[in-house]
């Protein structure tokens, strides 16, 4: 009977106690990340920081439910309520982007362009996109990723004098090899893709047209980039980059092509989707339709050029000579570092970015020749051109400080933490 009444007890205390009681490690763990966030400089092009709103959304009781199959058609009981949420984040997401469906499920963005491929493709058929070591995609065909062990990728990359996408090296490349399916899209490319001629090219060879939009899907909903939409067969995008919204994937496709890319969801590489990460999906594509999206993602590409003309200005090279886009590559050859050397010394003075292969760089990926700089995070902190000159002079003494370190001389970078706090106390972390 005690061990009756023990349980009893137990089972009505359960879900009440809060995280630091249940688990101080975890906790402490989440606190230092918040303090990071907040006293740092995110530039990683592929971050954000979400709303409050996509953040109560995602932390709800919708992640005790299970709901596999789609609205109307459950494999499970008790789904009224997150079909309701379902059905609001796909029609939403189609009016976003002005598509004939949407699948909101995807855990990822990875698992959304696996959903697609499995859709349209066959074990073996030829695919042709661009190269990873050119700005393309781990899941976009590279050899240690499902998508070059399960197809055969074929790729096109950037002219080397140029530095962007040359539509007749891809029409030569689509003519030779005459693929199934012609992927745009890229996770280091800087300037404004031309989905309407690479469309054509597809159509030339006789290929379906997939575009992977992760990165400008906030950029596209606003028209402050050229919609894949009306020319694609199948658009995929994560909703966590210029979207600003929780960690996940979408596809958009053609009508025709729906009913094949719901069943690759599920049940071919998923079971039941995360409802808690859909309602945040849900609020993430409300707040994108709000006119107020569209001024931010406007700041977005003015803060980006900003940075990156502060930088060319004080002499850094950039990847094909600036940004159309959220983001852009510095060229650090110049300066004789690395990528690496640069992310590191830049993180201790409180601003975060990542190495990055420059198109043919010399270096291998973990080196590299670059790194990649993206203003999402920072304008969404409130920021514009005033700030992002000031970051990209801190940025330049601190990269000069680490080349003058490696020909012997004093770094002379004593300040610059403190330089960097006083921004991120002007512009704070507000979610």
């Amino acid at each position: 009977m005690a061990a009756v009444e023990q349980w009893e007890t137990e089972a009505r205390r359960l879900g009440q106690r809060p995280l630091d009681e249940v688990d101080p490690e975890v906790a402490e763990a989440i606190g230092l990340e918040r303090v990071r966030q907040a006293e740092k400089l995110g530039l990683i092009a592929s971050e954000n920081l979400v709303s409050r709103a996509v953040l109560e959304a995602e932390g709800t009781v919708l992640t005790n439910k299970y709901a596999e199959g789609l609205p109307g058609g459950r494999y499970y009981g008790g789904c009224q309520y997150v079909d309701q949420i379902e059905e609001l984040a796909r029609t939403r997401l189609c009016a976003l982007y002005g598509a004939e469906h949407a699948n909101v499920q995807p855990h990822s963005g990875a698992q959304a362009n696996m959903a697609v491929y499995m859709a349209l493709l066959h074990p073996g058929d030829t695919v042709l996109s661009m190269d990873l070591a050119h700005g393309g995609h781990l899941t976009h065909g590279s050899a240690v990723n499902f998508s070059g062990q399960l197809y055969r990728f074929v790729h096109y990359g950037v002219n080397r004098e140029t530095e962007r996408i040359d539509l007749d090296e891809v029409r030569a490349v689509a003519e030779r090899e005459r693929p199934a399916l012609i992927v745009a899209g890229a996770s280091s490319y800087p300037r404004t893709i031309d989905f309407a001629g690479l469309a054509e090219v597809a159509r030339a060879v006789n290929a379906l047209f997939m575009v992977d939009m992760a990165h400008i899907a906030g950029l596209v909903a606003a028209g402050v980039h050229p919609s894949p939409v009306p020319h694609a067969d199948v658009v995929t995008t994560t909703t966590h980059k210029t979207l600003r919204g929780p960690r996940g994937g979408v596809i958009l496709c053609r009508a025709a092509h729906a009913k094949a890319i719901d069943k690759a969801v599920f049940p071919g590489i998923q079971g039941g989707p995360l409802m808690h990460v859909i309602a945040a999906k849900a609020v993430c594509f409300r707040e994108a339709a709000e006119p107020a999206f569209g001024a931010y993602q406007r700041q977005i590409v003015a803060n980006a050029r900003a940075l990156a003309g502060t930088l060319a200005a004080r002499g850094f090279r950039l990847v094909s000579g600036g940004t159309d886009n959220h983001l852009f590559i510095v060229d650090l050859r110049s300066q004789g570092i690395s990528g690496r050397q640069a992310e590191r010394a830049l993180d201790e003075a409180g601003i975060v970015v990542n190495k990055q292969l420059i198109p043919f760089d010399p270096l291998p990926p973990m080196r590299t020749s670059g790194i990649r700089v993206g203003t999402p995070g920072v304008s969404s902190r409130g920021m514009g051109e005033a700030e992002m000159t000031e970051i990209g002079n801190i940025m330049a003494d601190v990269l000069g400080a680490v080349g003058r370190e490696r020909g012997g001389a004093r770094s002379g970078t004593e300040g610059t933490t403190q330089r960097v706090r006083a921004l991120t106390a002007r512009f704070p972390v507000r979610a």
